[in-house]
């Protein structure tokens, strides 16, 4: 009797639908996109030197690295729910903790948010995985990136402007951002995700899936792709902010032109069709290419500043046009009983790639000014460009199948939902 009074929606929570992981994921841009072309601009503000920027982004990197692959061990001891709620706390401590202002706040802020994005990615994928069918990836993709286009859109412009004018501004709606998080996570009522299968033998360290991944050619190319595009949003995000403040070309412009650049995203659906149109490959290499050449004549017009800028911008449209379609290879290949462990794998890119770029810059900045890095980043995009050419001309393509649930093999919409969020970017 007392059964009817309570909600249906109370006794037998709705499952996770695609509408439902979007605004999740629109929520992050929210909190990561007001802040993410402040963080170069706090960093340079604190340290006062773009190599001293670079080392600590590049132990940041470091640590965040560790800590992704960390991810899947802990969730075999605590329930990947309260993973996902602690990644949401230090990503408003860490934003919080920057609002001092300080070398030491900024630095430990810039490391808990970096590490709490990881925390909440792998998570998040794993999530995807485990409630979200193959055949619908490719529209949780196209979803996904229309809900997150405002938060990066219009983040990154008002979170410099923000800046400038009461420098905590930005960290603070970043922290109230993820605390909105948190409560979309609440009524989504995850919890730990669907029980699977897993190998009689469960590997006894986070590092035992290695030997799979490297034993799969598809998910080590797709891993480097996500690995380079990511490099490429490093560059453009870290140091084109810098360059422009180098150049007399005020703070603000960084966040304007990475704002303008995410404009791109509401174009996604667009390339998700030019992609089912031609092929993956096509795709993948096109996006590789054009930002590649962008990238280096970028790093060349050092004579004209705002030329360079201008290149850097319409190669990172053609940067949007690989975080759509250049993780199709892992997707396709990722078994459910590994669904957390490669998940936190290839969220590896993100930090591999946070230690690469910053790495690199630093050693081209010991010899060459800021632009020299631009022409180092398009070199990595080119150099994809040809490892691409290995790509099967049909991967991706739909083929007729009676399967249609979680375990079909084939993906007609594509989309790269493995990478959580545009973001590759930092």
């Amino acid at each position: 009797m007392h059964d009817r009074r309570i909600p249906e929606w109370l006794r037998h929570a709705p499952a996770p639908s695609v509408r439902g992981f979007a605004v999740l994921a629109g929520t992050e841009a929210v909190a990561r996109g007001i802040m993410i072309s402040v963080f170069p601009l706090a960093m340079y503000r604190a340290l006062g030197d773009a190599r001293l920027v670079s080392e600590v982004y590049f132990l940041v990197g470091l640590t965040s690295l560790l800590v992704g692959l960390l991810v899947p061990y802990v969730i075999r001891f605590v329930p990947r729910r309260w993973v996902y709620v602690a990644g949401t706390q230090m990503f408003a401590a860490g934003a919080l903790l920057t609002v001092a202002a300080t070398p030491a706040t900024t630095v430990a802020g810039l490391a808990l948010v970096t590490c709490a994005v990881v925390m909440v990615f792998v998570c998040f994928n794993a999530y995807v995985l485990d409630y979200i069918a193959k055949i619908e990836l490719g529209r949780l993709e196209t979803s996904r990136l229309f809900y997150s286009a405002l938060g990066w859109t219009g983040g990154p412009a008002l979170g410099v402007f923000l800046y400038s004018w009461w420098p905590p501004a930005p960290f603070l709606i970043a922290a109230a951002a993820a605390y909105g998080m948190l409560a979309v996570f609440l009524v989504m009522r995850l919890g730990n995700g669907r029980l699977i299968t897993r190998a009689r033998v469960a590997p006894v360290n986070p590092f035992g899936y290695f030997r799979r991944f490297f034993a799969q050619p598809r998910l080590i190319a797709g891993w480097l792709f996500a690995v380079i595009r990511s490099c490429g949003w490093w560059v453009y995000v870290v140091y084109l902010p810098i360059f422009a403040v180098e150049n007399g070309l005020g703070e603000q412009l960084g966040g304007i032109a990475l704002s303008i650049s995410n404009a791109s995203l509401f174009v996604a659906p667009l390339m998700l069709r030019f992609m089912q149109r031609t092929s993956v490959r096509t795709a993948v290499r096109t996006g590789f290419m054009m930002s590649g050449m962008l990238f280096v004549a970028a790093g060349l017009l050092t004579g004209a500043p705002m030329m360079a800028v201008v290149a850097l911008m319409i190669g990172s449209a053609f940067l949007i046009l690989l975080d759509v379609s250049a993780g199709l290879p892992f997707l396709l290949a990722v078994k459910p009983s590994e669904r957390t462990e490669m998940s936190a794998i290839y969220s590896s890119y993100r930090d591999v790639s946070a230690i690469v770029t910053p790495g690199v810059s630093w050693l081209v900045l010991l010899v060459a000014p800021i632009p020299a890095v631009f022409v180092a980043g398009g070199a990595g995009l080119l150099a994809a460009w040809g490892l691409a050419t290995k790509l099967n001309p049909r991967l991706g393509r739909a083929r007729v199948s009676v399967e249609t649930g979680p375990l079909a093999p084939d993906l007609p919409a594509v989309g790269d939902t493995l990478m959580g969020e545009p973001t590759s970017r930092a």
